[in-house]
């Protein structure tokens, strides 16, 4: 049974105090990712530096997400949160003073990436997890949509606003903008607190390894979450490297530059936007798990398409771009809100911790083929060969009944 404490009846400052907060902390992280991300294609041309730099971004999922679920589950997510964005912070002020004194070096950036990514694998759990326990029930559904909404949001602006910070500040004043936004999340979680689960009588005494086990034995024991879990895993081993390679894909494939990668990824945040306020519209219910695989299926399909676009069409692959972006989010978060909705709240930072393993142990093994793949057949076989991989996977599904029985439980 879903242990959770009372909220209180003006429960809305407070919850839109953190996430505003939070939203502004994940703009700068967005922005100055997306001011790296430039620096590395454009000082290397190479997609094997792009896909170890994602590998950076992602193996601390799969490494520390289960230790950060069980901790989320045990301790003050509230406290968590905050400790990773001080972290975060630190390592951004190390970024500026290695580029400020012209000392940076390839594998600064991919240390400082992996450390930043280990303190999203502690508050990811934490921040997904508190959300029942900010909003009522019935508010789940649009809490994943404003999610989803920020998602688009970030996708939007980090693009061309990451390219005015390259136009008009040295790379170190861009990535002072993240220091800022850290401390601009930090604060609401000073002042509000975060209603903590009950911890079950007795649990104190039982180690994180067997907290672990139990996160694992929620997801086992459940068919229709092991067939998710699953499902999810092979669509990002498939997918994943062409969101890390498409800087390459401009460059290389239609002759473009800053410019024209901050528009791609600009319009497909609008397409996310558009697709996070579209789904918070309707109460799903029992329609959730058609509508998640069907919307991934045409947004990994989108993905091919937009390689298969002529160099000389740049705007058709934008809008490819655009409707992968728009389906992603309409799939995305009726996926958050249907797991938020079967998994006891006590249990959900592990689960969704495990959730974050598996994206984290996919997609670096899914660079780890782009990389040399992109080298040896050119970055368009990347895009074409993973996006139709993955709509096929997710279309596939759509046979698998734990699936729909999962939205009866």
């Amino acid at each position: 049974m879903t242990t959770t404490q009372p909220l209180i009846e003006n429960w809305k400052p407070r919850f839109f105090s953190i996430w505003s907060g939070q939203a502004l902390s994940l703009m700068g992280s967005a922005l100055t990712q997306f001011v790296l991300v430039w620096w590395i294609t454009q000082e290397t041309g190479s997609p094997t530096a792009l896909a170890t730099a994602g590998i950076m971004a992602m193996l601390p999922s799969a490494l520390f997400s289960p230790l950060g679920g069980v901790i989320a589950d045990r301790l003050s997510r509230r406290m968590l949160m905050i400790t990773a964005d001080v972290i975060t912070a630190v390592c951004m002020l190390i970024l500026v003073i290695l580029f400020a004194t012209d000392s940076i070096q390839l594998w600064h950036i991919y240390t400082l990436m992996f450390v930043r990514a280990t303190m999203q694998a502690f508050q990811h759990p934490a921040s997904v997890a508190s959300t029942m326990n900010l909003v009522p029930s019935d508010w789940l559904d649009r809490a994943a949509g404003m999610n989803q909404t920020l998602q688009g949001m970030m996708t939007i602006a980090a693009a061309p606003l990451g390219a005015l910070a390259l136009a008009v500040l040295p790379i170190q004043g861009a990535l002072m903008i993240d220091v800022a936004t850290a401390v601009l999340g930090i604060v609401p979680l000073i002042f509000f607190k975060i209603p903590q689960p009950k911890v079950p009588q007795g649990i104190e005494a039982k180690t994180m390894l067997h907290d672990l086990r139990e996160g694992v034995r929620t997801i086992r024991t459940n068919p229709g979450l092991l067939t998710l879990y699953a499902i999810t895993g092979l669509v990002v081993l498939t997918i994943m490297p062409t969101f890390a390679l498409t800087p390459l894909l401009v460059l290389e494939h239609f002759n473009g530059g800053v410019t024209q990668v901050a528009i791609m990824e600009g319009l497909a945040g609008v397409g996310m936007l558009l697709g996070g306020l579209f789904i918070g519209l309707f109460k799903l219910k029992n329609r959730r798990a058609l509508i998640v695989m069907v919307s991934f299926g045409i947004s990994c399909g989108a993905v091919a398409l937009t390689a298969l676009a002529p160099s000389s069409l740049f705007w058709l692959a934008v809008f490819w771009w655009w409707l992968s972006g728009f389906t992603f989010s309409t799939g995305n978060a009726p996926m958050i809100a249907l797991l938020q909705t079967v998994i006891p709240n006590e249990m959900q930072g592990r689960a969704f911790s495990l959730l974050n393993m598996i994206f984290g142990l996919a997609g670096p093994l899914g660079l780890l083929i782009a990389g040399p793949m992109g080298e040896r057949f050119g970055i368009q076989a990347v895009f074409i060969v993973g996006g139709t991989l993955s709509a096929v996977i997710s279309f596939s599904a759509l046979l698998l009944r734990p699936l729909w029985n999962l939205e009866k439980q």
